[in-house]
């Protein structure tokens, strides 16, 4: 499906401050104050850094980003883009080899990092050969210096006169994976605002509320959705910065809404509980109050699969929670939830996406679609079918009314010896709902179902429960019971640490099935 008119990053920029007017848009704390910039200064800052780019850098660059979630990040971000260089947003806490790897691979030459990060920074000077250039954060008078000396009446002003190819490639995210093996994805600025270009089935989206942004930015969910939905709507956005204080900035901000991942939502939910626990008196509703400053009443999920069982539990609660469905390859986001989708369903197709499912699994057609992977031309056309839709690699079903359910991944079916395809989705999703079981992993070990549980030990010690092993049997074998056949587990593995996880809180299946600590 094409999509006419849409338009740039800068388009939208140059808009904003008209729009909306001369509103805060962005609030984040610093050295213990609130800090508030409007549409209009988001939208110099952002200019004055392109021109501070542009004097440094004259030929088009690929320019990696190495910071945590704060405004500077939003200014270099949108700056790279309408400068018409390329950003490569990087995950700040991967080891210094692993972003060598991320920066020799989309050829940057110019790296832009957080003060905290000047050591891995230096270190990629002598892996990645390719760094020329490298620009240090450092403080607010450093980027108010460049919003001084690169600002509209200065002599650099028409630096920011750049004419950019929206089909052009403006972005290089590199997917975490379920494997670990990292690719980059190209994306072009039309394709990261045809994102937000959609028709909603309600107002879930286009709200003006206050949002509070607690996802990191450098994941295309939380950049899209939490920078460019609310550049686009005017809504209010407020920056968490580390996760250690969401708790007291949801207090301070008092948001209406956030996007979260089901990890976050589950703490969310237990922090509430634990407080209910400690007030009987209060409604799930006023407890909920007490954690999250009042006003939040709907949290949107991406990024990992999400209980329907967390869903109804913040019904109770007077708070929307419900999952969408995409992925770095088709732009983002593919679905949207609404508040007539079920609450076991990834939301529904979005009106510029087009959906089809062919031997089980989910194909798209959308304006959003990525150019393909950075370097790899085989593997990108491996994404594509003859016709041109993309493939998702998912298994799942469409209903009449566009609500996708999702119910497994084809890289991950199991196949047995007598031929029976097993979902270990479908299998670890009859586990999530028990409050024990805080993860599970399910595969095959001589053509026999296996599944390792990580339990929830705060659950257990709550609940006088003293043997978890054979609480987790019980469990097991209750499943078992309406289970078919090959769905039938045969073998348990309760694990005292953790599942490896991608920092969206998918599990890295390759490298959980090949650690055990309990064999």
């Amino acid at each position: 499906m094409l999509l006419h008119n849409v338009p740039t990053i800068r388009e939208l920029l140059d808009a904003a401050p008209a729009k909306h007017g001369d509103r805060t848009f962005i609030k984040y704390i610093r050295s213990g104050r609130i800090m508030e910039k409007k549409f209009s200064e988001v939208r110099s800052d952002s200019l004055a850094f392109c021109r501070k780019l542009r004097d440094l850098l004259p030929e088009k660059t690929h320019v990696a980003i190495i910071s945590k979630s704060c405004y500077e990040y939003i200014v270099c971000m949108t700056g790279v883009i309408i400068s018409g260089n390329v950003a490569v947003p990087v995950a700040p806490d991967a080891p210094p080899e692993e972003i060598a790897s991320i920066v020799n691979n989309a050829d940057v030459t110019a790296v832009l990092y957080e003060p905290e990060f000047r050591s891995k920074t230096e270190a990629l000077k002598a892996l990645c050969p390719s760094v020329r250039y490298t620009l240090d954060f450092g403080s607010e008078e450093t980027f108010d210096a460049i919003y001084r000396d690169y600002g509209d009446n200065s002599p650099y002003a028409a630096l920011s006169d750049v004419k950019t190819d929206p089909e052009a490639c403006s972005l290089i995210v590199y997917t975490s994976g379920t494997t670990g093996d990292k690719k980059g994805v190209m994306l072009s600025g039309k394709a990261l605002v045809s994102n937000m270009m959609f028709k909603p089935y309600s107002d879930i989206v286009n709200r003006r509320d206050v949002i509070l942004s607690v996802l990191p930015l450098y994941h295309i969910f939380c950049f899209v959705t939490d920078y460019l939905g609310p550049l686009k709507n005017g809504n209010e956005l407020c920056l968490n910065g580390n996760m250690r204080d969401l708790f007291k900035n949801l207090l301070i901000f008092k948001p209406n809404q956030m996007r979260v991942v089901p990890m976050l939502a589950q703490a969310l939910l237990g922090r509430i509980r634990a407080v209910q626990a400690k007030n009987p008196s209060l409604s799930p509703k006023e407890a909920a109050a007490q954690v999250t400053g009042g006003n939040l009443d709907m949290m949107l999920s991406g990024g990992a699969y999400l209980d329907a069982s967390l869903c109804r539990a913040f019904d109770e609660m007077g708070i929307f929670l419900r999952q969408g469905y995409g992925m770095s390859e088709a732009g983002c986001k593919i679905t949207v939830p609404d508040f007539d989708t079920a609450t076991d369903c990834v939301g529904r197709v979005m009106d510029i996406v087009d959906v089809r499912i062919r031997d089980g699994e989910v194909q798209v057609n959308t304006p959003c679609r990525m150019i393909g992977y950075y370097k790899r031309p085989e593997e990108t056309a491996a994404m594509f079918t003859e016709d041109g839709w993309l493939k998702t690699g998912d298994i799942g079903y469409l209903t009449e009314d566009r609500q996708l359910y999702i119910t497994g991944r084809l890289k991950n079916l199991i196949i047995l010896s007598n031929g029976e395809n097993v979902s270990p989705e479908e299998i670890e999703n009859r586990y999530k709902p028990d409050p024990l079981v805080e993860e599970v992993l399910v595969y095959a070990e001589n053509d026999t179902i296996v599944a390792e549980v990580y339990p929830n030990a705060e659950y257990a010690r709550r609940q006088h429960i003293a043997d978890i092993t054979a609480a987790l049997e019980a469990l097991t074998d209750r499943l078992n019971e309406t289970a078919g056949v090959s769905h039938t587990v045969a073998k348990l593995i309760v694990r005292d640490t953790p599942l490896q996880k991608t920092p969206t809180g998918k599990i890295l299946r390759k490298d959980s099935k090949t650690r055990r600590d309990n064999p």
